[in-house]
């Protein structure tokens, strides 16, 4: 599976963004996803995840609440909606499928990974 997100950009705190991860294969349907993010010097740390049909999500505590995965089978694309942006989320996003299909904290529960999108939030 060949992960493409996008959506990234500049915004100022308070504002939003949707970034979306489209996927390259009609089996994206049984995947789990995920979207994790990496800032300069930090570990990458995980923000949601969905499972295969939309059923199930988690979030991150630091999102909750204003974070929002939610994924279209039928097109092959998984987003997460960022309301009320802080400075500290500035960040590189990325998504991740896995294989097995449930909602999974864990990179290493991961299969695929996208090449990133950077989300800038200024003061």
């Amino acid at each position: 599976v060949q992960l493409q997100a996008s959506g990234g950009g500049l915004v100022q705190a308070g504002g939003s963004l949707r970034l979306s991860c489209a996927a390259s294969r009609r089996t994206f349907s049984r995947y789990g996803m995920g979207w994790f993010r990496q800032a300069p010097g930090k570990e990458r740390e995980f923000v949601a995840t969905i499972n295969w049909s939309g059923g199930s999500t988690v979030y991150a505590d630091s999102v909750k609440g204003r974070f929002t995965i939610s994924r279209d089978n039928a097109k092959n694309v998984v987003y997460l909606q960022m309301n009320s942006l802080k400075l500290e989320v500035t960040a590189v996003y990325y998504c991740a499928a896995g294989r097995l299909g449930y909602v999974a904290r864990v990179p290493a529960e991961y299969d695929y990974w996208g090449q990133g999108t950077l989300v800038t939030v200024s003061s």
